[in-house]
C-alpha cells in the first residue's frame, strides 16, 4: 500500500496556531504529514516545533535545504497551503520565492504535483487588486483555491476566527485532489 503524503504548508496567520489540530486531523484521514512553515509562522510556533516534529514523525521545515543535501521529508502526493496569509498567495503568484513555502508549490505548479490552498485574509487585504489578480493567477496555473463562496470568507480587520478555519475543508480538497493521482511526486 502506497502511503499518503501531504506537504501542510502553513503561513503566519492565527490559525496556524491551531495547526496540531489538523495535523491530527489529517493524519486520522490517513495521512502522512509533514509540516513546513513561513519563517514567520516557524517563530510564532517555534516553541511548539519540537512536538510538533515528534507529531508528524518528520522535521519541520521552514528553511531550503542546501544543495546536494538528501531531502528529508518523502515525496508528496498533494500539497496544502494553509492558512495562506495575503502575502503568501501574492509571492506564490508572482514568482516571489525567498522562502521554502513559497518557493516549494512556485515549483510545484511546474513539477505537477496537486496544489490546494485556502486563504486566510481579512476583509481590508481582500479589497487590494493584486489580491483578487493574485487568486485567478493561482487559478489558472491549476492551483485549488478555497476562497470565497465554498472556503474562507474574509472576516473584519481585527476579527480573526481561528477557531472556526475551516480546515476540514481543506483537507477534504487535498483528499479529492490525491485521488487523480498515481503515486507520490518528488521535488527534489
Amino acid at each position: 500500500m502506497t502511503t499518503r503524503v501531504l506537504y501542510l504548508l502553513g503561513s503566519a496567520a492565527p490559525p496556524v496556531l491551531n495547526v496540531a489540530d489538523a495535523i491530527r486531523q489529517a493524519q486520522g484521514q490517513g495521512w502522512d504529514v509533514c509540516l513546513g512553515l513561513t519563517p514567520t509562522a516557524a517563530c510564532w510556533l517555534k516553541d511548539q516545533v519540537p512536538d510538533l516534529a515528534e507529531l508528524t514523525g518528520h522535521p519541520v521545515r521552514s528553511e531550503y535545504k542546501v544543495p546536494g543535501e538528501p531531502d528529508v521529508w518523502p515525496a508528496a502526493r498533494v500539497a496544502l497551503v494553509a492558512p495562506a496569509t495575503f502575502n503568501t498567495i501574492n509571492q506564490w503568484a508572482l514568482g516571489l520565492t525567498n522562502h521554502f513555502v513559497v518557493g516549494f508549490v512556485a515549483e510545484a505548479i511546474g513539477k505537477g504535483i496537486p496544489l490546494a490552498t485556502m486563504p486566510c485574509v481579512n476583509s481590508a487585504y481582500a479589497q487590494h487588486p493584486q489580491f483578487d489578480r493574485s487568486v485567478d493567477t493561482l487559478r489558472g496555473a491549476g492551483v485549488s483555491v478555497l476562497y470565497g463562496e465554498g472556503g474562507f470568507i474574509p472576516n473584519e480587520p481585527g476579527k480573526a476566527r481561528p477557531e472556526s478555519f475551516p480546515w476540514g475543508l481543506a483537507l477534504s480538497e487535498a483528499a479529492r485532489l490525491a485521488e487523480n493521482v498515481r503515486g507520490p511526486v518528488s521535488w527534489a
